[in-house]
């Protein structure tokens, strides 16, 4: 398993349009990638539950990554976080 912490700095956090980009880079990896806020974790696939943890500008996440390609799939997630988020 590979974790990072990232702090959200999209103005409006992670909303609809973010949490869908999110889902479908999370479908390009076979690794189960989770997303935690506050003591609560969900799989990033799960659009209405990213959607649900209401996450704003300027509040910390960790990302887990677990599965086969993780080194792919972290790299690749932490990136996209960078990018967009």
């Amino acid at each position: 398993m590979k974790s990072f912490e990232y702090t959200v700095t999209d103005p409006i956090g992670i909303h609809a349009r973010p949490a869908g980009m999110l889902s479908k880079e999370a479908r390009k990896y076979k690794s189960t990638i989770e997303l935690e806020k506050n003591g609560k974790k969900v799989n990033i696939l799960k659009l209405m539950a990213l959607m649900q943890l209401a996450v704003k500008c300027g509040e910390t996440v960790t990302v887990y990554v677990t599965g086969e390609d993780e080194d792919v799939a972290f790299e690749g997630i932490k990136a996209f976080f960078e990018a967009n988020v």
